[in-house]
């Protein structure tokens, strides 16, 4: 695949080669990103203005726009400086004025003589009973009039760029707008009943009202669409690259998987039974496997994972399991040991504190394959850590491991498969953004012997009543995770609000009772507070967030989360999560500051209501909107111009199903359909995606 096809040439030029785009415009425009009219025609209009000429302005209400035909009446020029500058108009029933400031008497009486006709459009304003439109937007002759939209489009800005330019520059645009093949399958162009690409773009800039914005609006959903077909194409190739890559096949015996079996107090779910044979699947075939395990808190990953290392085990293959910290590490490692005891199977732990001759024995069995599996931190990924036949990669927490990772683990073992497992429940249409190019197995149901946390919602004033009822249960040999607040946005706040709030239980919990973790911590003492809570030596935590994932203490039931209502929702279930592990009856408390904000009570709504993740992340998704839902700045999650996630998450499934099938019958994009799509990804600037081809 040469380079950029020439039909797209006019939309990548220079922006100086548009009408009235000058070296200084050109350089506003590139603040916003704008450096080619192509990305002009990304850049879609949020609003309209109604310019219809009406015959009048008596009867509309003000302040408003509107734009009517005038015979020109009087000039008088202001009369000191600074002043204002008033023409007298008439329209066909009232006059009213047009008022210039540091208007120049020979200018406005070259462009509007007394007694000629004019169009003229802008917003009028009554001042002191006498209706005024203040520098008219438009002031035309009447053969002049068809030059003003009916309803014209209003677009985001950047200083020095006026709407007056942007719509020039846009028009500019549209009038090299090449017609390019159609990449759409025919049969959903069909259906959703959507105009040709150049057409699409025509109309998205020149709305005949405000339902043309809608994101439902034909124009607008189909060019939403390409955005969307794009980035799962350019996913579809890199997962098409990824199993050419071949994988090894592992085939388990199901010795090891049934000793473990047998040894479980109960059944597995039926999920979990399920995501246990896709994974075997996958594992047995000569593909590599790129498989993401999504399953809400406390729905049983660890045992599907351990299943995952076993299958490569029985094959004499070795696995890794990777963990975003040390505090995790050491988790999965004590709830793998009891399992992995059951089947008679080598468990090691690397981290980056293993030092010297310990080190050095640890990295010498696992090159030997006498560790069958590695429990680690980033510190697998160091030169010195080689394997003797390194399978399966599983890695924990996803948002804190990017595509580079995966890549790079994989690496260690020729072809080796990767498992990611994340414990957010993540709405389709972005697991679908986020994760495009990887097989999904989703854990619905929690085992049995999970029991229901419940939730209530408290406002602060009454901290004293929780403060008594948290010591009665702490008589009772129960611990009590205390979240605080993040108080604005900085984080010395954050550490003086939690180290009052330590202080405060302390002074009426007594000593040695309450520990503290906080992100400004070095990491010993953090570990050395988090592990005396393990240990039960105290029995109330007070934390910042960093208690988030995954830390299990199964003796913990009470969670109390102060300040909830500033928490997002999917930020709120995953705290919630850390209770109702062990065998008491456990409560949430969310505690707010009144008065409440709608947005904050129907968060706090939806928790109480409600323990299923999905629903969560679902309800958040349309609060909050896709860039906050996962972070976007860490979560790789693209940035759509058009799509907009939250609204359009339908068209993500159809998109990434139309790219798969595509592929599936030209894998090389030769077809005449295959060629518009590679027209496609050049105009999306999807170079990954053109590398991969030319590549393939």
């Amino acid at each position: 695949m040469s380079g950029r096809p020439e039909k797209l040439y006019p939309l990548f030029s220079e922006l100086e080669t548009l009408q009235g785009v000058g070296p200084k415009t050109a350089q506003h425009f590139a603040q916003i990103g704008v450096e080619s009219p192509r990305d002009l025609l990304f850049s879609l209009p949020y609003s309209v203005v109604d310019r219809r000429i009406r015959s009048t302005l008596s009867g509309c209400d003000f302040p408003s726009v509107v734009t009517v035909e005038v015979t020109i009446g009087e000039h008088r020029p202001a009369r000191n400086r600074g002043g204002a500058y008033r023409i007298q108009v008439m329209d066909a029933e009232t006059d009213f004025q047009l008022v210039f400031f540091h208007g120049r008497s020979r200018y406005l009486l070259a462009q509007v003589p007394e007694g000629s006709r004019r169009v003229v459009s802008g917003k009028v304003e009554l001042f002191d009973g006498m209706a005024q439109m203040v520098h008219p937007d438009h002031m035309v002759p009447l053969e002049e009039a068809s030059d003003i939209p009916e309803f014209e489009p209003v677009y985001n800005l950047t200083q020095g760029i006026t709407q007056k330019t942007m719509f020039k520059s846009v028009q500019s645009a549209l009038k090299r707008t090449p017609v390019l093949d159609e990449w759409i399958d025919p049969a959903q162009l069909a259906k959703k009943n959507w105009r040709q690409w150049q057409d699409s773009v025509f109309d998205a800039h020149n709305p005949s009202g405000l339902e043309d914005l809608d994101a439902h609006s034909p124009s607008r959903a189909r060019l939403a669409y390409d955005e969307l077909f794009a980035h799962q194409l350019t996913l579809a190739l890199a997962r098409q690259m990824e199993r050419k890559t071949r994988g090894t096949s592992s085939k388990g015996t199901g010795i090891l998987q049934a000793l473990v079996l047998a040894a479980l107090p109960y059944k597995p779910t039926s999920a979990q039974t399920r995501a246990i044979a896709e994974i075997a699947t996958d594992l047995g075939s000569d593909q590599r496997m790129n498989r993401l395990l999504q399953g809400d808190v406390g729905s049983g990953k660890t045992l599907v994972a351990f299943m995952a290392l076993l299958t490569v085990v029985e094959g004499s293959g070795q696995g890794v399991m990777m963990a975003p910290t040390e505090i995790l590490g050491r988790q999965h490692l004590d709830g793998l040991r009891p399992l992995a005891e059951d089947a008679g199977v080598v468990l090691e732990l690397l981290t980056g504190r293993d030092k010297g001759a310990e080190r050095k024995a640890k990295l010498a069995a696992l090159k030997r394959g006498d560790i069958h599996i590695l429990v680690g931190t980033h510190a697998v990924f160091q030169q010195d850590v080689e394997f003797h036949d390194l399978r399966l990669a599983i890695v924990d927490e996803q948002h804190r491991f990017g595509v580079r990772q995966r890549m790079e683990l994989a690496e260690k073992g020729q072809g080796a498969d990767v498992l990611v497992m994340t414990a957010t429940p993540i709405p389709r249409s972005l697991a679908l953004a986020q994760y495009g190019d990887m097989d999904v197995s989703v854990l619905d149901e929690k085992p049995p012997g999970r029991k229901p946390v419940k939730t209530a919602v408290i406002s602060t004033e009454r901290m004293d009543e929780v403060i008594s009822h948290l010591r009665r249960a702490i008589a009772e040999g129960r611990q009590c995770y205390w979240v605080c607040p993040l108080v604005e946005e900085s984080e010395v706040m954050d550490l003086i609000a939690a180290e009052e709030r330590f202080k405060r239980l302390r002074a009426v919990l007594g000593e040695g009772v309450v520990g503290l973790v906080h992100g400004q911590m070095p990491a010993s003492e953090k570990d050395a507070a988090m592990a005396a809570f393990q240990a039960g030596e105290t029995s109330v935590l007070v934390a910042t967030t960093v208690i988030e994932v995954g830390v299990n203490v199964p003796n913990a039931s009470i969670m109390v989360i102060e300040r909830a209502e500033i928490f997002g929702l999917a930020q709120l279930h995953q705290l919630r999560g850390r209770v109702g592990r062990g065998s008491a009856e456990s409560t949430c408390l969310l505690m707010y500051q009144a008065p409440l904000k709608e947005g904050g009570r129907k968060r706090l709504e939806v928790l109480r209501e409600t323990e299923d993740g999905f629903v969560i992340s679902e309800t958040d998704l349309q609060m909050r909107g896709a860039g906050d839902v996962i972070g976007t700045a860490q979560s790789g999650l693209p940035r759509f111009q058009i799509a907009d996630l939250e609204r359009q998450a339908g068209l993500m499934a159809i998109a990434q199903s139309d790219a798969r099938a595509l592929l599936a019958t030209d894998p090389k994009l030769e077809s005449p359909r295959g060629q518009a799509a590679r027209v496609l990804l050049w105009l999306m600037r999807q170079d990954q995606a053109i590398r991969l081809i030319s590549v393939g």
